[in-house]
């Protein structure tokens, strides 16, 4: 059998503002999961998202610290136009979120954009500008 990537997991320090944010951005996680140490969320293409908390890492990781520094993972998520990328980021900042990159027309020919979700996860916005 060859591999094939199934999950891509999160460590978060709040997992409720954490699911928070994402159901923000269209994931379907379950309200009662916010209490939770471990959530799954399956996207449409059956890949899934895994969160858990820090205390769920150091339960089987004990030697397990906390990352430095932001920028080795992110997520990137396809909007429809150039103008839900603005308002998706406007609502996001409104909402308390950080931008880190405010919309722009990139040189790749898309509008893009990057917040920051409560753990500093980068977290891009775009669409095709034409």
């Amino acid at each position: 059998m060859t591999p094939r990537l199934d999950a891509i997991g999160l460590v978060v320090a709040d997992m409720a503002a954490s699911l928070a944010f994402y159901r923000r951005l269209g994931l379907d996680v379950p309200a009662d999961a916010d209490t939770q140490p471990h959530v799954e969320c399956t996207l449409p293409g059956g890949t899934r998202v895994l969160w858990d908390t820090e205390d769920t890492l150091r339960s089987f990781d004990p030697g397990w610290t906390r990352p430095e520094g932001g920028g080795r993972t992110g997520f990137a998520f396809v909007c429809a136009s150039p103008a839900e990328v603005d308002a998706t980021y406007e609502a996001l900042v409104a909402a308390g979120y950080r931008g880190h990159l405010k919309p722009w027309d990139a040189f790749w020919g898309q509008r893009y954009a990057t917040v920051l979700d409560p753990d500093d996860v980068e977290v891009s916005l775009f669409a095709a500008l034409a």
